[in-house]
């Protein structure tokens, strides 16, 4: 895919799948601003990608609003947006369902669902009129479920249905949506819960993620899902819920009696 002189914004963008993502997106001539809390490898990334970093915060509309101001004043008009940043908790140390605190619920909230609401509402018919590409970074959670973190889970899925709402309304416009959807992958999101049942389709490493997703822009697919088992378990879980939710419970008491946990 030649994507010379093209703009992206990869939020999310200064470790794993996002800098992954802004490398290869690179390497085929787009140039790259990055958005990440962590300002200085932010600009690090950004500068390595043919643009510039800056430290965002994709929750506060306000700061992602000026950011993709200046981004189109500095590179130009956006033709890629990857909505990447992302936030994971966990239900313990209690591990019920609803046991994480309300912070921890609106953080998860308000970044892994508004970040991408801001940006489709500044940007989404901009991005159409250009036939580009809007991508949101959900997880395998979003599709099936992530044992042990609740907020995690209803989040990304709350992520995959308004990737969905993206792709049915402007769709006909020309925006091209991609609802990214990986299991394990070797990044500082999984480290210290290694042993979970996110890692049962073993970790793989973000710049392969990155070739998967840059394929699926190629080819135009909405779903994007990293790991062989991933279209097995969703499509199980469609066909039959209650076995589904049966099978989830067995896991959890697996990995209660192996870790002490559920994640």
């Amino acid at each position: 895919m030649d994507l010379s002189g093209k703009v992206a914004i990869v939020t999310g963008g200064a470790s794993g799948i996002g800098k992954a993502v802004a490398e290869a997106l690179h390497q085929r001539g787009a140039n790259i601003a990055v958005a990440d809390l962590d300002a200085k490898a932010a600009q690090d990334v950004g500068k390595a990608c043919g643009g510039f970093g800056e430290a965002v915060d994709v929750a506060n509309e306000a700061a992602l609003t000026r950011f993709i101001n200046k981004v189109e004043r500095t590179l130009g008009a956006v033709d890629i947006y990857i909505s990447n940043a992302g936030l994971g908790v966990t239900d313990g140390p209690g591990w019920g369902a609803g046991d994480a605190p309300n912070a921890a619920w609106d953080v998860c909230w308000q970044v892994n669902v508004m970040g991408s609401v801001f940006a489709a509402r500044h940007l989404a018919r901009k991005i159409a009129a250009r036939q580009g590409h809007f991508v949101i970074t959900a997880s395998a959670a979003g599709l099936l479920a992530q044992i042990g973190d609740a907020p995690y889970s209803a989040t990304k899925a709350a992520a995959v249905s308004f990737a969905e709402c993206l792709a049915i309304t402007h769709g006909d416009e020309g925006l091209n949506v991609h609802c990214l959807c990986p299991e394990g992958v070797n990044t500082p999101l999984v480290q210290g819960v290694e042993g979970g049942a996110q890692g049962l389709g073993g970790y793989i490493e973000a710049s392969e993620v990155a070739e998967t997703l840059l394929k699926a822009m190629e080819e135009k697919r909405f779903l994007v899902m990293t790991h062989a088992n991933t279209p097995g378990y969703v499509a199980h879980k469609g066909q039959d819920r209650d076995r589904w939710v049966g099978g989830m419970r067995k896991l959890r008491r697996m990995l209660v009696e192996k870790l002490g946990r559920p994640m």
